[in-house]
C-alpha cells in the first residue's frame, strides 16, 4: 500500500532535514507513536518504520525510548510470578 500527502516546503527545512531523511523520520516516529500505544508490536512497527527488529530497537535507544515500558503493576505481576518459581 502506498499512502501519500503534501506537506509544506519549509517543514523539513524547520527540522534541518532534507527530504529522504524527512521521509525516514516520519515513518520512524508514526511507527513509535503505534507502539506506545500498544497498537503495533516492536515487529510491526519495526516493519512499519522500514527497519529490521534490531535496528529500530537500536534507533529506539538512540532517541533515548523505553523499548519495553511497565507499569508497576505489571512489573509486580512479572516479579510475582518470578517468585513462584522453583
Amino acid at each position: 500500500m502506498d499512502i501519500t500527502f503534501s506537506i509544506s516546503d519549509d517543514i523539513p527545512l524547520a527540522v534541518n532535514e532534507n527530504a529522504k531523511d524527512f521521509t525516514r523520520d516520519l515513518r520512524f516516529f508514526a511507527a513509535l507513536a503505534w507502539y506506545r500505544k500498544n497498537k503495533l508490536s516492536l515487529g510491526k512497527a519495526a516493519e512499519l518504520a522500514g527497519y529490521d527488529k534490531l535496528d529500530f530497537i537500536a534507533r529506539m535507544e538512540l532517541e533515548q525510548e523505553p523499548i519495553f515500558d511497565y507499569g508497576e503493576e505489571e512489573l509486580a505481576s512479572v516479579f510475582g510470578d518470578a517468585e513462584k518459581l522453583p
